[in-house]
């Protein structure tokens, strides 16, 4: 088979048998493309004469050029191709099958600083019933380190109001229990008594018992959470990056930054792993290192 007829024939596998979409074919298809002008420029065959040895060199010539993303998806489709070409008989191996990809570097998680947190959850204006059922929101998120999807699936029956602590239902179906501070338990205490019965009045739906609900009186989604804070951030004219899930990265970052232990942080955010929530250290010492470079009289030498 030609180049030509061996990328035809993937094609219409991709999009008639694998019911990829158009945008999806088209990346699996500039993959293959930019493997094959490979061969092209180094004078090493064609799609058929590819060893593992090849395999090899044009991973490595990939570094550099594109981030170890990039060249895991971009090998992820070739051995794809291969794949399909050893099932169909034209090949007797795959030469991508075995071939070392680069680690993909994680992200560090998106925090705010103590400061631009606090000043957003007090510039919240809690005048209006919509705005008390925000303020709770977002000092559950931040004061307790929830998850979005913990925080809608929260039941009123799930606070211990005696005890500050809420029964969360985690991931796995593995529940926590997680404590909360008196502004909280304040916030919460204000919107179950004059928000909650106000917005369930307007629906002739049977009462979950979800602590939030959404101005409708229904439960309040994951999506509607992130609707909540893009419209907060555009009342205080705020430009910070913030996203639901950064109130959990802050909770842990700087709870950390505190000197409480990673072993405590890690209970509190229901990581089964250790590994998990080592990241926020990493995040902590970034951020000492910024304070050292900033204020350090040596330092600031240029």
């Amino acid at each position: 088979m030609t180049d030509k007829e061996i990328i035809a024939s993937y094609k219409d596998y991709l999009s008639e048998q694998r019911n990829y979409s158009p945008h999806t074919v088209t990346a699996y298809m500039e993959d293959v493309e930019c493997l094959e002008n490979f061969l092209m420029s180094e004078d090493l065959g064609n799609l058929m004469t590819v060893t593992d040895r090849i395999a090899r060199f044009y991973v490595s010539s990939l570094h550099g050029h594109y981030d170890p993303r990039s060249i895991r998806r971009k090998i992820s489709s070739v051995r794809s191709l291969y794949k399909l070409l050893v099932d169909r008989g034209e090949l007797d191996r795959n030469p991508f099958q075995n071939v070392e990809l680069p680690k993909e570097s994680k992200p560090l998680p998106k925090f705010v600083y103590e400061k631009e947190m606090n000043n957003f959850l007090e510039r919240i204006d809690s005048s209006s019933p919509i705005g008390k059922r925000d303020q709770a929101i977002f000092e559950i998120l931040y004061g307790s380190g929830l998850r979005v999807s913990e925080l809608v699936t929260l039941k009123i029956r799930d606070i211990d109001f005696f005890n500050h602590t809420l029964l969360v239902h985690g991931k796995g179906s593995k529940d926590r229990y997680v404590p909360f501070h008196e502004t909280e338990k304040e916030r919460i205490k204000m919107y179950l008594e004059t928000v909650r019965p106000l917005f369930r009045s307007r629906t002739e739906e049977a009462d979950e018992g979800y602590l939030f609900v959404n101005f409708h009186g229904g439960h309040l989604t994951d999506r509607g959470v992130r609707k909540i804070l893009d419209t907060e951030l555009a009342k205080q004219a705020s430009t910070m990056k913030l996203t639901p899930h950064a109130f959990r990265h802050s909770f842990a970052t700087h709870l950390l930054d505190n000197g409480v232990d990673l072993r405590t942080v890690q209970e509190l955010l229901g990581h089964v792993s250790l590994s998990t929530t080592q990241i926020y250290t990493k995040v902590s010492k970034e951020k000492l290192k910024e304070v050292y470079m900033a204020s350090h009289p040596r330092a600031k030498i240029k």
